[in-house]
């Protein structure tokens, strides 16, 4: 079966972006750079790709220009297995960036994440319980996992 993996259009921030989150995340390294030659849209030289993976996700950062930018009706979830991975992915990642609503954020890219408990699906299987956690979600801006689970 084919793999996707996405493809993050930068400005010109590419390289210092994948540089980022290899740092932020375990088990993660940069593969690849390729840079633009002479006749191309940006400067030869001027990085054009970093193919990165973190957790043995493959990423693509293009730098192509102004032309297209981020919003948040695509984002990036991390699962995180407790509170303290949580608290450590949401303040790393929102360091320059903004914090939104319901465990979202943006970070000094752009780019936007869901930092999430890996148990939210367990406690959204329940529809009545379901209801008190998205109520509960809906009150926080970082997640607080054992409120969530109280709900």
């Amino acid at each position: 079966m084919p793999r996707t993996s996405p493809c993050l259009w930068f400005d010109r921030q590419a390289y210092e972006a994948a540089h980022f989150y290899v740092s932020v995340f375990p088990n993660a390294r940069i593969k690849a750079v390729t840079h633009y030659g002479e006749g191309a849209p940006l400067p030869a030289g001027t990085v054009l790709t970093v193919s990165f993976e973190l957790d043995g996700q493959d990423y693509l950062a293009l730098n192509g220009g102004p032309v297209f930018h981020f919003s948040p009706a695509i984002s990036l979830m991390v699962h995180c297995q407790d509170q303290d991975e949580l608290d450590r992915f949401w303040h790393k990642l929102s360091e320059g960036g903004q914090t939104g609503q319901c465990g979202w954020l943006t970070d000094r890219f752009g780019l936007s994440w869901q930092i999430v408990p890996a148990s939210l699906p367990r406690l959204m299987a329940e529809p009545a319980r379901a209801q008190r956690v998205i109520k509960a979600v809906m009150g926080m801006t970082r997640l607080d996992i054992a409120t969530l689970e109280e709900a």
